[in-house]
């Protein structure tokens, strides 16, 4: 089975190529998503959370408040490998589990949509990876604008990350992402299709069948 990983920064368009690639019919393994699972209320992860960070980030209704976690965690490095520790081993062990399920069912390619693919040491377990790249201005402004963000917290969180351009020479396909919505689709189009062995008239049907539900 070949996995291919798909990368990028926060606000780089990652979760764009993610969602058009689900339209074509792609199989998304999305790291994003199993990190918020392991951190739902009732889970270990939150308690030990809890037990280290306060119960300032615990809403009223016991589930994390994420906001005020990245507020801590995005000023302080220690604090964010502290986070890390708790998360990461259980969110790899619930990325392993999906793997293998698509493996039993012998699943020709499969996508794992993964932010910090590269500092989560996930290079060794994909067969090539996706680097969706935007300039770091252009990051910066879709950030402040995403998430009503100061541009000093946007720049933060940025560098809480590896920089997009550190993981250049480390990604097999780089998909560019500064300029409009439309080149970006049309660019995963033409890149899926050649994976698929597809005809890109045939997905373009598909997705125009799909975005009108």
């Amino acid at each position: 089975m070949k996995i291919i990983g798909l990368t990028g920064g926060i606000a780089s368009g990652k979760s764009t190529v993610s969602k058009v690639l689900k339209e074509l019919g792609a199989i998304i393994v999305d790291a994003d998503k199993i990190a918020r699972d392991v951190v739902k209320k009732g889970e270990k992860s939150l308690e030990e959370i809890e037990e280290t960070f306060g119960k300032e980030v615990i809403n009223k209704d016991g589930t994390l408040d994420r906001k005020k976690l990245g507020k801590i965690v995005f000023s302080d490095y220690r604090k964010l490998r502290l986070l890390n520790a708790i998360t990461h081993p259980r969110i790899k062990e619930k990325v392993y589990e999906e793997f293998e399920y698509y493996r039993n069912r012998n699943e020709n390619i499969i996508f794992f949509d993964c932010p910090l693919l590269y500092e989560s040491k996930y290079e060794n377990d994909v067969t090539e990876t996706w680097l969706i790249y935007v300039d770091k201005e252009t990051q910066i402004d879709r950030l402040v604008k995403r998430d009503n963000i100061k541009k000093e917290e946007a720049i933060k969180r940025i560098n809480a990350q590896k920089l997009l351009v550190d993981k250049i020479e480390l990604s097999d396909i780089i998909v560019y992402n500064s300029f409009s919505i439309e080149e970006l689709k049309n660019d995963v189009l033409i890149l899926y299709s050649g994976y698929t062995n597809t005809k890109i008239i045939d997905n373009l049907e598909y997705m125009k069948k799909n975005s009108s539900h």
